[in-house]
């Protein structure tokens, strides 16, 4: 049976503004989604039976809470009265690289890089609005990940705006903790106001991660790793962490600051990229 291995991207947040509050509690945001160079890998062989299997490398998940699941059965659902694609099934495995828990996008890179390599193996003919509307429900970061390019968001970070970014390697650095996105957003102290700006005006003055206060004085790890790594360059939260990074020219220079970086936290060197390689399977689509 036809099989696909698919590279899942990872995301930093360039910037990461909260410019209000919906009545429904999710939050404005403003944003530059930088893909990355680096991730996970999936690997998808078809089945004609309509059963779904999942693998990874990665802790006791139980596969019905995984990303990965969730968006083959959305599909499945979404296509179940196309003839014959509801008897379509999956074996699906990840190699995991990409720490969990990390503000880096993986879970949701995950599932759009299973939407997308499934829409193509099972041929449902689903384009990349369909395909980014169905990743919108299982998470706000999934259609960047769907389009597979880097991007200005906003709204909830479902309203894209392709970007061309400069060309930069980033250390990425991951402290030993877990930071919740619930409770960062749910949280009393958490800035909710800020003004919102430009695309012109994020490339003139910069920006900053609105999250950053919260998380640092709950987890201070995260304010170690910042503080360390701001010794070499403009180190910024990603998300709500609680992978900080910093950008470098080149690949020498971020790697020579990797080699300086204290042994118990999780680290590595990528590079920034505009396009993923999922979009070859979008065209035409």
């Amino acid at each position: 049976m036809p099989t696909l291995t698919l590279f899942s991207p990872a995301k930093i947040n360039l910037f990461l503004h909260i410019v209000g509050q919906r009545p429904n509690g999710y939050h404005n945001l403003q944003t530059i989604f930088q893909l990355l160079d680096y991730g996970d890998d999936i690997h998808i062989s078809l089945r004609d039976d309509g059963l779904l299997n999942l693998s990874t490398n990665f802790g006791d998940i139980n596969n019905e809470d995984n990303l990965i699941i969730k968006a083959a059965r959305l599909l499945q659902e979404q296509t179940k009265q196309k003839e014959g694609h509801c008897t379509l099934g999956a074996d699906i495995s990840c190699d995991k690289r990409l720490p969990m828990g990390g503000g880096l996008g993986g879970g949701s890179s995950n599932a759009a890089t299973t939407l997308v390599g499934l829409n193509y193996l099972w041929n449902t003919q689903l384009n990349v609005e369909e395909l980014a509307t169905l990743g919108l429900q299982l998470g706000a970061d999934v259609p960047v990940f769907v389009r597979g390019h880097s991007a200005w968001a906003e709204g909830i970070g479902e309203t894209l705006t392709p970007l061309l970014l400069p060309e930069k390697w980033f250390l990425v650095v991951k402290p030993s903790c877990h930071v919740s996105t619930s409770e960062i957003f749910s949280h009393q102290e958490l800035t909710r106001g800020t003004a919102a700006i430009t695309v012109a005006a994020f490339f003139e003055q910069g920006g900053k991660n609105d999250c950053e206060t919260v998380v640092c004085e709950s987890h201070s790890e995260v304010k170690k790793a910042l503080l360390w790594l701001r010794q070499y360059g403009d180190a910024k939260l990603t998300g709500t962490g609680a992978c900080v990074f910093a950008a470098f020219t080149d690949e020498a220079e971020a790697k020579a600051v990797l080699n300086q970086t204290p042994k118990e936290w999780e680290c590595f060197v990528a590079k920034g990229i505009n396009h993923s390689s999922l979009q070859p399977l979008l065209r035409d689509r």
